[in-house]
């Protein structure tokens, strides 16, 4: 742990960014159809990449977290837990007052921070998974289907 963290919206995203991203979401087409209508923002710690996030504008006053991730090497070590904190003032000084954000049934450390800081399942979209991706996604040894939807009211 340690080492303070730095945050900064990254306006051309490198192939590095991509690679990163495709951890949260396999599918690089799905990343660049969302990708170039959101901001993304980059969290770096000792001057080295360790996360990203990209928030969509969805309705008025409500923002999407479409695509949050942690580099493998820094997991588990609050970065997830400081990529919501300043997602939360983000959003709120951009004007909005919702966060939405969506992640796999199967995807349980994710469901916990979520919840962990304040965002509640508003709903279930069923078989989101095997609709949208070509190929099955499995996630601690269970076949991905569905994605929850999960809201926070700032």
């Amino acid at each position: 742990m340690g080492g303070k963290l730095t945050f900064h919206e990254v306006k051309h995203l490198t192939e590095e960014h991509y690679q990163l991203l495709l951890e949260a979401d396999p599918a690089r087409k799905m990343i660049e159809a969302y990708a170039c209508r959101s901001v993304c923002i980059a969290v770096e710690r000792e001057g080295l990449l360790a996360g990203l996030m990209l928030f969509l504008p969805t309705r008025p006053e409500t923002v999407e977290l479409v695509n949050i991730v942690v580099v493998s090497q820094v997991r588990n070590q609050g970065i997830g837990q400081g990529l919501i904190q300043y997602a939360r003032k983000w959003a709120k000084k951009q004007g909005y007052s919702v966060i939405e954000i969506g992640t796999g049934s199967t995807s349980f450390g994710q469901l916990y921070l979520y919840q962990k800081n304040g965002f509640r399942i508003s709903g279930v979209d069923t078989d989101f998974f095997v609709k949208h991706y070509n190929q099955p996604i499995f996630e601690n040894n269970l076949h991905l289907k569905d994605m929850i939807r999960l809201r926070l009211e700032l």
